[in-house]
C-alpha cells in the first residue's frame, strides 16, 4: 500500500466517508464510547490483531468505557497516508459487534 501522503483536500474528502473521524494534530482520529470497561477493553485487543494484520500501529487510549485511536504513517514523516484511512475503516468495520458508538 503506497505511503505517499494524502494532500489536505484528500484527507478532507475520506474523512467524510468516515463519520465520526476527525484530524487532529496531524492525525486522525476518532474516540469510541462502550458499554463498559470489559467492552472497551476487547476492542483494543480487536484493534491490535487488525493493525498487526496490517502491519499497521495506532495509539490507543484506554478508558473506562472510551477507546481513542489516533494514527498517523510514521515511515511517511508523520504524515497521514492510504494505510491510516485502510485501518480506520477496518476499526469501524469491527466496532458496532463490540457495541461502540
Amino acid at each position: 500500500m503506497p505511503t505517499e501522503p494524502l494532500s489536505q483536500k484528500e484527507i478532507e474528502d475520506r474523512l467524510r466517508e468516515l463519520p465520526g473521524w476527525t484530524l487532529a494534530d496531524d492525525r486522525i482520529t476518532r474516540t469510541y464510547r462502550l458499554g463498559d470497561h470489559f467492552a472497551a477493553t476487547a476492542l483494543v485487543v480487536h484493534v491490535a490483531q487488525i493493525q498487526q494484520e496490517l502491519d499497521h500501529h495506532s495509539d490507543l487510549t484506554l478508558g473506562y468505557d472510551t477507546v481513542a485511536v489516533s494514527v498517523h504513517t510514521h515511515s511517511a514523516g508523520g504524515t497521514i497516508t492510504e494505510k491510516d484511512f485502510a485501518l480506520a475503516e477496518r476499526v469501524e468495520a469491527v466496532a458496532p459487534a463490540h457495541g461502540a458508538n
